[in-house]
């Protein structure tokens, strides 16, 4: 494993996740030709996901040929663990125009060494607040919850049998993602014979 503290082992690409109170940083490398450092500013804004005032800003800096984000432990310390949604967006400096080049989302997951931390990712909260609706013993914070603006509790029975399924899906997809990292056989290794 490379020193994840050097910005020349520095992973290409965003984290898909990452933990409260860790030091992250990431490049990107596909900027640097049309956006040259010198001339143009890169910066992640991300936000978490059902509003709030969580806006996470990552600037990028020269380094190598890229622009290499980081965000030190004292600064991801302060960030709400959540699911975020984050935009890259690219400033030219002579004029302080923006446009915004990618988009995409990662979790920032809770430290468990923090008290009463909770590890689950917001698909597993909110497959869990869904499932106790539905299951008719909701508890009293599921009306603090709401899905693209409407609460889970002004829901139908049919929209919330749909969005159990997708977090369901993103809950088994994450699992499969995590057993295929550890080394361990899923539902969907394909096993083959040859005779």
């Amino acid at each position: 494993m490379a020193n994840l503290f050097d910005a020349a082992s520095a992973p290409e690409g965003e984290p898909l996740n990452f933990i409260v109170g860790d030091y992250v940083q990431w490049k990107r490398s596909d900027l640097t030709t049309d956006y040259p450092t010198d001339e143009y500013t890169a910066t992640y804004i991300a936000r978490v996901t059902g509003g709030g005032a969580s806006e996470i800003q990552i600037a990028g800096t020269a380094s190598n040929g890229s622009y290499l984000f980081t965000a030190n432990s004292t600064t991801t310390a302060d960030y709400n663990a959540g699911y975020y949604h984050w935009q890259l967006e690219i400033v030219r400096d002579s004029d302080s125009n923006r446009i915004v080049v990618d988009r995409g989302a990662f979790d920032i997951l809770v430290d468990l060494d923090a008290n009463n931390a909770d590890p689950r990712i917001h698909a597993e909260k909110m497959l869990t607040k869904i499932e106790s609706l539905l299951e008719g013993r909701a508890d009293s914070d599921v009306s603090n919850y709401s899905i693209q603006g409407r609460s889970l509790t002004k829901l139908s029975i049919d929209e919330l049998i749909k969005w159990r399924d997708y977090y369901n899906a993103e809950v088994l997809a994450l699992k499969r993602h995590e057993q295929i990292h550890l080394g361990r056989k899923t539902a969907a290794t394909v096993k083959v014979r040859f005779i």
